[in-house]
């Protein structure tokens, strides 16, 4: 059965990640991260990996929407690839289970059972997809949620620096699954931008909770005025 109810009101969803290699990486957080999201209106927390998970859903009452980032070696799926990951998603207590549901290796044949899994334990499927194709291909599938997260990150799909609003128009015209905005937005217009394409949420993540690449932009664009 569908749970694609869990987020009641349109809004913003706040991406609290932070990988092995980064300053925030560690401790509670992307915890206290979540909580002061939630604090200024953040109706939904999206973050990686079991622990954060754990910590996150313990610290608010919104829902989460969890994934495990692993890169496998050979191949380019690395948002939640294998049952074991979905199934340590579910047990960690996420209310949405995020996956690519790209169009290779097989991917939207080989998706299918980690989405009856985790439709099956009562949790919902954020499909990560990148083309307006591969949406489809999620709807089709029975996922609760369509997400642009993808946009630009597979060799095949847009390559743009912002956000790929066509992209979320087209789909908002089209399926009848929720379409959840995701990918380089970094201003508060963008995101209001997306919501008029139609979509149901936005996430916003470097934007809000990743330092380092928000110093970096602030950083560039000086040195270009120099």
């Amino acid at each position: 059965m569908m749970r694609n109810d869990i987020f009641p009101v349109s809004g913003l969803i706040v991406s609290c990640q932070a990988l092995e290699d980064e300053p925030l990486y560690g401790g509670d957080t992307m915890a206290k991260m979540a909580r002061a999201a939630v604090q200024s209106g953040a109706i939904g927390i999206r973050t990686n990996g079991v622990s954060d998970i754990l910590m996150i859903k313990n610290e608010v009452n919104v829902p989460v929407i969890g994934l495990i980032k692993r890169v496998i070696p050979g191949s380019e799926v690395f948002i939640t690839p294998t049952l074991e990951e979905v199934k340590a998603i579910v047990m960690a207590g996420a209310d949405v289970v995020a996956l690519d549901v790209t169009d290779r290796e097989g991917r939207l044949e080989a998706v299918k059972p980690l989405i009856a899994w985790a439709q099956a334990m009562g949790t919902a499927v954020m499909a990560d997809i990148s083309t307006f194709e591969e949406g489809l291909a999620a709807e089709a599938l029975g996922v609760d949620f369509i997400g642009t997260t993808l946009s630009g990150y597979t060799s095949y799909s847009t390559q743009q620096e912002g956000p790929d609003f066509a992209l979320l128009r087209a789909l908002s015209d089209r399926v009848k699954v929720p379409v959840i905005a995701e990918g380089r937005i970094w201003t508060p217009e963008e995101a209001v931008k997306a919501m008029a394409c139609g979509v149901s949420h936005v996430v916003v993540g470097s934007a809000i909770t990743r330092p380092q690449l928000i110093t970096e932009r602030y950083v560039k664009a000086l040195r270009q005025r120099v």
